[in-house]
């Protein structure tokens, strides 16, 4: 059984954030896939208190940015179509 969570948590003083689970799914062990972004606050600022213009503008994410070296490698599950 798969089941989709979206949650927005406050982290704890040690830096861990702590996910509540729905009592049909507090048994067993379960693997995990998170995305962590900030959240906005309304005055142009996220949480964090680095400011969203500064993510503004052309170039604004220069270097910040890398594809691996194979990123444009042939995949090996589509061998049988490029030939």
């Amino acid at each position: 059984m798969t089941s989709t969570i979206k949650a927005t948590l406050e982290a704890s003083a040690d830096g861990t954030l702590h996910l509540p689970l729905p009592p049909q799914l507090r048994a067993g062990k379960f693997n995990v896939t998170a995305t962590v972004e900030p959240v906005h606050s309304g005055n142009g600022a996220t949480e964090n208190g680095a400011a969203v213009s500064d993510l503004k503008g052309f170039g604004c994410l220069k270097g910040k940015i890398r594809l691996s070296e194979d990123f444009d490698a042939p995949l090996e599950d589509f061998k049988d179509y490029m030939e």
